[in-house]
């Protein structure tokens, strides 16, 4: 358990500094890229942000080698550490300072997880004989809330917009992890099984939805409105999938349920006020400024081709007149 927990630790801090690097390039492209390929496209065109992707890589490495040592109900939320990592990362580089709400959303947001990994005391499982149509069933659910999700944050302000785009990308990544540790036991069979198995093919598929949401929410609003809500809600879907799938065992009696309960209940207390917070709000500003600043340049950009053409159709008006041998109406010229 100590190895499995070490490994968790390093792989939150570098999954840490992957996101805060992610979200400082990804906000400063255009809004109207929001949940587009479009998006990832123009960002990997940007060396920063691969080196913040390449950091994640590590750190979702080591978490998957955690996975492969322990199970998801003690991994998940324990890597959701990465929390405390991150938000002041992102504050020093910013120039700002957390504020007594948001170490005390980090901290709640923690107590909560770890609250209910205790009184769950995770145990066994088995990730490598799980029927398909048990991961289709599941996978439609996950996909199902994540997409009523993205449905219904088109319609709402900037940061509960990032705060439910980071809820689905949560959800796609604790599958993504669930699905780690079942590509990491075909590997056992040689790197070729795992290949040509369909787990990897369905990891890579929804690493690259989850990265484009996550992105989409870095995009709207700061890191501390989008990281928190995925923070809590991987772990969640991530136990989920033990349980459910990989057949973990979690204490269920009535004791351990209710410290269970409460604590994911503390958990989204914790995830509030951080995503609801005076830096948040202050920081919009310079996001609505962002999207105001690019909507000017495509207007002025719309009229002065506009105008380009008008110059160029006129020029061509007054040769063709040349042409003709007729003289040029004054101003013409």
């Amino acid at each position: 358990m100590v190895v499995t927990i070490g490994l968790s630790l390093g792989a939150a801090l570098f999954l840490a500094v992957g996101f805060v690097v992610q979200q400082r390039i990804a906000a400063q492209e255009p809004p109207n890229e929001r949940l587009s390929l479009v998006l990832l496209i123009k960002l990997a065109q940007r060396p920063v942000w691969l080196g913040g992707v390449a950091t994640m890589a590590v750190g979702q490495v080591l978490g998957a080698i955690a996975l492969k040592t322990g199970n998801l109900a003690l991994v998940e939320p324990v890597i959701a550490t990465y929390l405390l990592f991150a938000l002041p990362l992102a504050a020093i580089w910013s120039r700002q300072r957390l504020g007594v709400r948001e170490w005390v959303g980090c901290l709640l947001l923690l107590a909560g997880l770890a609250s209910f990994v205790a009184a769950g005391n995770p145990q066994g499982g088995q990730g490598a004989y799980v029927p398909w149509t048990h991961w289709v069933m599941a996978g439609a659910v996950v996909a199902v809330l994540a997409g009523a999700l993205v449905t219904i944050s088109r319609r709402q302000a900037p940061y509960r917009q990032a705060t439910l785009l980071a809820c689905a990308a949560g959800g796609l990544y604790g599958m993504q992890d669930a699905l780690t540790q079942r590509t990491m036991s075909a590997l056992d069979h040689g790197v070729l099984a795992m290949m040509t198995s369909w787990p990897a093919y369905a990891l890579l598929t929804v690493a690259i939805i989850a990265m484009l949401l996550s992105q989409s929410a870095f995009e709207e609003a700061p890191l501390s409105a989008s990281l928190p809500a995925s923070t809590a809600i991987e772990p969640i879907v991530g136990v989920a999938f033990g349980v459910g799938l990989y057949h973990e065992y979690l204490d269920s009696s009535a004791v351990a349920l209710t410290f269970e309960i409460v604590g994911l209940a503390v958990a989204v207390v914790g995830v509030y006020l951080v995503a609801a917070s005076p830096i948040v709000s202050s920081h919009l500003s310079h996001f609505r400024h962002r999207e105001h600043h690019h909507r000017h340049q495509g207007h002025q950009g719309h009229q002065g081709h506009q105008g380009h053409q008008g110059h160029q159709g006129h020029q061509g008006h007054a040769t063709d007149e040349d042409a003709l041998g007729q003289p040029p109406r004054p101003g013409s010229r």
